[in-house]
């Protein structure tokens, strides 16, 4: 059953330079239970996709177009009083980077305490004991003490698993995971992940899971989508992405990925040439032909249609598989 669905999304901003097109006609769907991964470069607009579908980009100049509907409700038709009831109760988000995003100033029990007493109603002592039992899902020992820390008292993986906790206290039905691991090194990295397998398993929630480490895409979700410069470029389930890419960007990002040869040497990086386009200055057809090896004229001409290739494998390319 679909969960959420995003349909032709379109964000644009002003600029200097002129209007930028930072999402185009960006669709897909979640089913519940399942990790959907999003992944390409940084710019390409995977959190501006994020942030459009809790519509925290209202009021700070950008166009939206195209609708977002949880369980068949338009959440872009909603007033800004029935929008703050879905932000942290039907989807919660969790945002690059916690230092930045938790309060500096309160402590972390009261900010988990805030949003349960703003969503659901409780009182104090029962929004103070589901934060200890949260915090304690979240695998943090001794919650009594660190309910009264603060955010900058606490490791880069604790305030992870703090924005865990804050994000998963009015159970959603819909997790946003903005670069989770970012900044986090290797072992803390597969701690959170395991967290969060383990968190979809037992609750039962989806996951929206945006990344550019395609390692991470590999071992934790279903199905992914590949941006670039706005737009998306393939969708596959996973075993279908990494067994045959059909869209040159995506071998390109694959073989882009340090891996080991059978002799223990470190393979030769192939590169992507060239640069991701403005999003204030795209080139006709698709962006990114003027990267791409196998790009012809109607690729300089037009942008590619949307096909699929393969039961629930679809690529934006005129070359596709070539």
């Amino acid at each position: 059953m679909t969960l959420l669905a995003v349909n032709d999304l379109c964000v644009t901003f002003p600029s200097d330079a002129g209007p930028v097109r930072a999402v185009d006609g960006m669709s897909l769907a979640l089913e519940a239970g399942e990790t959907l991964g999003i992944v390409g470069e940084s710019g390409c607009g995977k959190s501006v996709t994020a942030m459009s579908i809790l519509r925290l980009l209202d009021g700070g100049g950008a166009r939206i177009a195209g609708s977002v509907a949880l369980d068949g409700v338009d959440l872009m038709a909603l007033d800004e009083r029935a929008m703050r009831n879905v932000r942290g109760k039907r989807i919660a988000m969790i945002f690059q980077e916690p230092l930045t995003s938790l309060n500096p100033v309160m402590t972390i029990g009261w900010q988990i305490i805030e949003s349960i007493r703003l969503h659901d109603r409780l009182g104090a002592g029962a929004a103070r004991q589901r934060a200890m039992d949260m915090l304690r899902l979240v695998q943090i020992a001794e919650p009594e003490r660190r309910m009264h820390e603060y955010p900058h008292q606490l490791s880069g993986g604790m305030r992870q698993r703090v924005m865990i906790a804050l994000a998963l206290a009015c159970s959603p039905s819909v997790l946003i995971a903005d670069e989770p691991t970012t900044a986090l090194d290797v072992t803390v990295q597969a701690q959170i992940l395991d967290l969060l397998r383990d968190l979809r398993e037992r609750l039962g929630m989806a996951i929206l899971l945006i990344t550019h480490d395609l390692g991470v895409v590999a071992e934790f979700c279903d199905r992914v989508v590949v941006m670039y410069a706005g737009r998306k470029v393939e969708e596959a389930p996973i075993s279908a992405l990494f067994g045959a890419p059909l869209h040159p960007y995506t071998r390109g990002l694959m073989q882009s990925v340090p891996r080991l040869e059978k002799h223990r040497s470190v393979a030769r990086l192939v590169e992507i040439p060239g640069t991701v386009p403005s999003g204030a200055d795209l080139p006709p057809g698709c962006s990114f032909a003027p990267r791409c090896g196998l790009a012809s004229e109607q690729c300089r001409r037009a942008f590619p249609d949307w096909r699929e290739m393969a039961p629930a494998h679809g690529v934006a390319c005129w070359r596709a598989g070539e």
